[in-house]
Parts: structure tokens; sequence; C-alpha cells
């Protein structure tokens, strides 16, 4: 049986060149920032905009689930359709109103 591990975690600037690469693949656009990705075998096989929900998937590899587990971890994080904003800038709205 082949086991495969999922990694989801916030893309940083090391993965840009992967995203586009996989919004090339999917014939989509790159989606805005800030994104989840998720990683099989070292690999970057989808990505997912917090902002819009806007995703982007390798076609030539199972990654439909890969984007299903992405939505869901958005929708942990509170992600949808409006902006994620790092705790930082939340705490500070909260304080200037």
């Amino acid at each position: 049986m082949l086991s495969m591990t999922t990694t989801l975690r916030f893309a940083n600037a090391h993965d840009a060149a992967a995203i586009d690469r996989l919004a090339q693949l999917d014939s989509a656009a790159t989606p805005t920032g800030p994104q989840l990705v998720a990683i099989e075998d070292g690999r970057l096989i989808a990505a997912l905009s917090t902002r819009d929900g806007a995703a982007v998937s390798d076609p030539f590899t199972r990654s439909a689930n890969a984007v299903e587990l992405l939505r869901r971890r958005a929708r942990q994080l509170g992600a949808g359709p409006r902006v994620l904003r790092p705790r930082f800038l939340q705490d500070r709205s909260a304080i200037l109103g």
C-alpha cells in the first residue's frame, strides 16, 4: 500500500515559482496571497488563496483531495471570502478601532 503524507502550510517567497508553475499547468491565474499550499513527496501540488478561495493544482497528479484539504484548513483558520489577516494586524485593528 502506498502511503503519502500531505503537508499544509502558508506559502512563502520561496514558493512563488512553484505556484506560478501550477497556475500555468492548471491554465488559471496565480492565486492572490496570502496562500496556503499542499506538499506531497516534497512537491508543491496545490495552492489556495485565503483571500478569495481561488485554487490551482497539478492536473497531472491526484490533487483534488489536496485542494479539499486546503479549503478545510482555510475554513478552520477563519479564511473565507474575507481576507485572512495575520494576528498582529487583527490585534492592531481592535486597538485602533
